[in-house]
């Protein structure tokens, strides 16, 4: 009975191990397909043409649409920043969805709003909008209050609204940079088969902000902060750059990222009965360029920047990674049949299959070894040496990936540019392997468990609002 017990529980750690070091290997190449890409980035996308760029009139309009809900102690710097783009043609349109607080109030006083007409086409359906406001200060300001029905719905909204044939989608919480509108349509000018293209997101908590921009780059005070910085250099500029190259990208973050408004139309728009409308668009994007057998691209861009704030506290960080791993479970259903099938190329072969084991299944797979490892262990079932081999394909070489993360954020970008918190994001990439990595994958196995009970909803997130000089 003991042998069998032993072979059993030899068989799961060897079947773990076996997983960790598949997850960080793949995540290793992804750095080195990284560094590839970044370097060729750097060399193709000079000022000077990106210049050209602002300067030629094939640059396509972009409608940028930023849904709002109980936003009041952000919005106005937020707009103020999209305002403030370097971009030849745009439109900003405002979706305020219902909010309970004084989101409206903000808008209308702060930019001069008076309600206008509503004569557009409305080929998505959406809950009634019930006024349409414009600015007196600004005559490519846009604001629909309407009925709330969730932030797909508003996206949805603001699509109806937008006059461009390219909408840009962006929380009303976050700050674009001046040239982040250019570089994100890059894509879409080298290639018009261009579907989407997103940016990358930081982390806005210990940046000073003037006038809706990021005038001073620095660490998060929070520890918690700080954690979640590594975590974001880890998974944009190693995995999502990699997984661009391939066109399996299955994500465009909901804080930043832009559509061909055609293309969004012919799906359907945003679908409003799941919490994770970003990967569930991207991949029903895929999906339906793949069946209609079109070319097309989905690209992530590296130095485009969206600045957002992210929580400071672990309520709120655990109802977010919760709803993350729910919505993950959630487009994997929906779309399941794409899983493995090789008409959908490399997102078919490769990027669902990959969400599948590492996503979704992950973190029962990593905490169950973590579990048993203990217990086997503490029983005298296991040989030590096997666990020292775990920990280090684990957590050593987990750590690995974090640091080859922040090196690449140094040798492509240097977005932090004091030594002090360089060292800090060096730090924090080996402390985040002792606990709060753990802590994150007990998270998401409740997200699993909350899925399986058709839990429904968002969860709340409280703003502090920027640091002002």
């Amino acid at each position: 009975m003991r042998a069998s017990i032993v072979a059993a529980l030899t068989a799961w750690d060897l079947a773990v191990l076996l997983y960790f070091v598949t997850i960080n290997t793949i995540y290793l190449l992804f750095c080195v397909v990284a560094f590839v890409q970044l370097r060729d980035y750097r060399r193709r996308w000079t000022p000077r043409r990106l210049d050209a760029v602002l300067q030629s009139p094939a640059t396509p309009g972009i409608s940028v649409i930023a849904p709002a809900y109980n936003e009041e102690a952000t919005i106005r710097e937020s707009l103020r920043s999209l305002l403030l783009l370097h971009y030849p043609q745009f439109e900003v349109i405002v979706v305020n969805d219902g909010s309970k607080d004084g989101t409206l109030r903000e808008l209308v006083t702060g930019f001069r709003l008076l309600r206008a007409p509503a004569g557009y086409d409305q080929p998505i359906a959406t809950k009634p909008v019930q006024a349409v406001y414009r600015s007196l200060a600004n005559a490519d300001l846009v604001v629909l209050d309407k009925v709330n029905g969730g932030k797909a719905d508003a996206i949805n909204a603001g699509i109806n609204a937008a006059r461009y044939p390219l909408v840009c989608v962006i929380d009303a919480d976050s700050l674009l940079e001046d040239e982040a509108l250019t570089r994100a349509a890059l894509p879409f000018i080298e290639d018009p088969s261009t579907l989407a293209a997103g940016g990358i997101i930081r982390i806005v908590n210990g940046c000073t902000v003037e006038a809706g921009r990021v005038t001073r780059v620095g660490m998060p005070r929070s520890w918690l902060a700080q954690l979640q910085a590594v975590e974001y250099l880890r998974a944009f500029l190693a995995g999502r750059v990699a997984q661009s190259a391939m066109n399996s990208l299955l994500i465009i973050s909901g804080a930043f990222g832009i559509f061909r408004r055609d293309a969004v139309v012919a799906v359907g728009g945003f679908r409003h009965d799941t919490i994770g409308e970003d990967m569930e668009i991207v991949t029903r994007l895929h999906r339906w360029a793949r069946d209609a057998g079109r070319p097309y691209r989905i690209v992530f861009q590296p130095d485009p920047v969206c600045w957002t704030e992210v929580p400071e506290s672990l309520g709120i960080l655990r109802n977010q990674r919760n709803r993350w791993q729910r919505g993950t479970l959630q487009v994997l259903s929906y779309h399941r049949g794409m899983i493995g099938r090789s008409r959908y190329g490399a997102v078919g072969l490769f990027a669902m299959p990959y969400f599948l084991i590492f996503e979704a299944a992950g973190p029962v797979i990593e905490l169950s070894g973590y579990l048993v490892t203990i217990v086997a262990l503490a029983l005298g079932l296991l040989d030590w040496r096997f666990a020292e081999l775990l920990f280090l394909a684990a957590v050593l070489y987990g750590t690995l990936i974090s640091l080859a993360s922040v090196l690449l954020e140094e040798l492509s970008f240097r977005r932090y540019p004091r030594l002090s918190d360089l060292l800090r994001l060096v730090a924090f990439g080996v402390i985040e392997n002792f606990g709060y990595r753990q802590l994150t994958t007990w998270w998401r196995v409740r997200g699993i468990v909350d899925f399986l009970r058709n839990k429904q909803g968002w969860g709340t997130m409280t703003r502090k609002g920027f640091t002002q000089s």
